[in-house]
């Protein structure tokens, strides 16, 4: 072999121990479970649990205030030892709330190795990503999305700790018996949210004895209701019921009242957030709000809410406790499976009966949705929202 030779194979050789020498031995991708690892776990020991959630786009307030709960939660958690003897380390990736990006949200935490995820607020960004994780076999809890669909399409892999679409329509059912309402408009903007609270309102109400007078659809981003307006005054209903989201629904409402509208308007989860009243204004006085377990009327979220404020210097949104308690819960399953083992994990979720965190007690049912209804409702009062029950 010649000099030239030599010299040659000797700098490969270099190159490669390089390659693999700087920094330490090379990282292979964390495995999931039943691909050859005992356990997928973050750098270090550390149990990495992956949150999907919006941080960009119209509902990016609720995805950080969503992300601030569950690393307030892991940061308790590992305070008291972690998971079985393991610190708890999140990672966090947008979906947007849109159903392409957050299929590439998704895929980006299967990729890096998370054992679980928690998040999910937007329902049609969440339902494309069930298979997903799935077939990643990765436990999925949501902590926000409710449209039955996510039940319809769970392929066994995720379990839901907000209140179902039809939880929310029996407290709205609920509401209007009690006001003596008869004629009800609904307005949805055709997403899978929206449109499905629409679509069980459709059934429900006239079972109860009421009617639905109208169902009009409202483009996203619409400036000008007018002719929506027109078309609902039209029909003459006693409340208007608002399914979608609270940058809309906020315009609506004040072009509603802009337009002499007088009669009752409730608006769905979606829009239960401060913005609504700021993009409302005044209008918003007297609207009802069907909402999630809200931190400030929970007894069991008081030092929560004071811990959250502490640290982020905000009080909590209204996603906030169901988003603590999501993380609380999944390492309450892990500790109660001894590991992170996809199967023991599913299985040891299935069995969670009255577990008590800071929104209540939550149980199962057999399609993996919250065994009892947790929906509340508060009224804009004075430019805030107060409890109505």
């Amino acid at each position: 072999m010649s000099k030239k030779t030599l010299l040659l194979v000797a700098l490969i050789t270099i190159l490669a121990l390089a390659a693999f020498g700087c920094g330490g031995q090379q990282q292979e991708p964390a495995e999931t479970e039943g691909n050859g690892a005992e356990e997928p776990v973050a750098e270090g020991g550390e149990i990495l649990v992956g949150i999907m959630v919006p941080t960009t786009g119209s509902e990016a307030t609720y995805g950080k205030d969503m992300e601030n709960s569950f690393n307030l939660a892991v940061d308790h958690i590992n305070a008291a030892g972690g998971v079985n003897g393991k610190m708890i380390k999140t990672v966090t990736a947008d979906d947007a709330c849109d159903p392409q990006q957050s299929a590439a949200a998704a895929n980006k935490l299967i990729s890096q190795g998370v054992v679980a995820v928690v998040g999910g607020y937007c329902s049609g960004a969440t339902i494309p990503t069930l298979t997903l994780y799935n077939d990643a076999r990765i436990p999925f809890i949501i902590t926000a999305a409710n449209s039955s669909k996510l039940a319809d399409e769970n392929p066994g892999n995720c379990f839901q700790t907000n209140g179902t679409a039809f939880h929310q329509i029996e407290k709205a059912v609920e509401m209007w018996q009690k006001q003596g309402i008869k004629k009800v408009a609904v307005v949805h903007q055709g997403d899978a949210y929206s449109a499905d609270l629409s679509n069980i309102a459709e059934v429900e109400w006239p079972k109860a004895g009421g009617e639905i007078v109208a169902i009009e659809v409202m483009n996203k981003g619409e400036q000008d209701t007018s002719a929506l307006v027109t078309r609902l005054k039209a029909k003459n209903p006693e409340l208007v019921f608002w399914t979608a989201y609270f940058a809309d629904g906020g315009l609506l409402i004040k072009q509603l009242r802009q337009s002499g509208y007088q009669g009752k308007i409730m608006v769905g989860d979606g829009s239960c957030s401060p913005q609504l009243i700021e993009i409302g204004g005044p209008a918003t006085e007297g609207v009802q709000v069907l909402s999630s377990p809200i931190a400030e009327y929970l007894p069991a979220a008081k030092e929560f809410s004071e811990k959250y404020k502490e640290k982020y210097n905000m009080d909590p949104g209204p996603y906030a406790a169901l988003a603590y308690d999501g993380m609380g819960l999944l390492a309450d399953a892990m500790n109660r499976a001894g590991s992170t083992d996809f199967d023991a994990v599913i299985q040891a979720l299935k069995d969670t009966e009255g577990y008590e965190g800071v929104a209540g007690t939550t149980s199962f049912a057999e399609n993996h949705t919250l065994a009892k209804s947790n929906f509340m409702v508060v009224e804009v009062k004075d430019g805030k929202f107060t409890l109505v029950q």
